[in-house]
């Protein structure tokens, strides 16, 4: 039931963001604020998925090496990644060496350029801007209705390891839903 938490720079933060250094600045400048683009959804989309089993915090740590590895997320490059690719993708510690989830980000890249009117048309269809204010981390949902939903229409074009647990956090990631708790100094900072 922890609410938020003040820092010793004297703001009020949602208690994961001040777990660990890395946390307060992906926390304060990133999380919550709103992507709109295809290749910043994308990119984001294959580091939830990598995500899935880890820690964030191992994310965050190899992302300049999920970069590298995966062409800057540029979902035309990725989408030409054949089995060479997988191969040289599995052999660096730069980044997760999981073969489902390297051939997930190959997939998904090739079902996100044929996604009619494209990632972030879609994506943002499920943006709930209305959704209620978390007083405490007990409050904020693994899933909802919206990412259940999204999970599915994702499935249904071929994408791989979006589950609504995934997609939730995809939205909270991209600013799609202000899970920042209510007393956070960045709740409702992006409206």
């Amino acid at each position: 039931m922890t609410a938020a938490i003040k820092g010793e720079d004297g703001l009020h933060r949602c208690p994961w963001g001040l777990s660990a250094p890395d946390y307060v600045a992906y926390h304060d400048e990133e999380w919550g604020r709103p992507v709109r683009d295809d290749q910043g959804l994308y990119e984001r989309l294959c580091l939830e998925a990598f995500q899935s089993g880890l820690s964030w915090l191992t994310i965050l740590r190899k992302r300049e090496g999920f970069r590298a590895a995966f062409a800057g997320f540029d979902p035309e490059k990725v989408a030409g990644f054949g089995d060479g690719d997988v191969e040289r993708l599995l052999h660096d510690a730069a980044i997760v060496r999981n073969r489902a989830k390297i051939e997930a980000a190959i997939a998904n890249a090739r079902a996100a350029l044929d996604l009619p009117g494209g990632l972030a048309e879609t994506l943002w269809r499920y943006a709930d801007p209305d959704a209620p204010v978390p007083e405490t981390l007990a409050d904020v949902p693994a899933s909802t209705p919206g990412s259940k939903a999204m999970a599915k229409e994702l499935k249904r074009h071929g994408f791989r390891f979006v589950g609504p647990t995934t997609a939730y956090a995809l939205m909270q990631a991209c600013g799609m839903v202000d899970d920042h708790l209510a007393a956070c100094h960045r709740r409702g900072a992006y409206r």
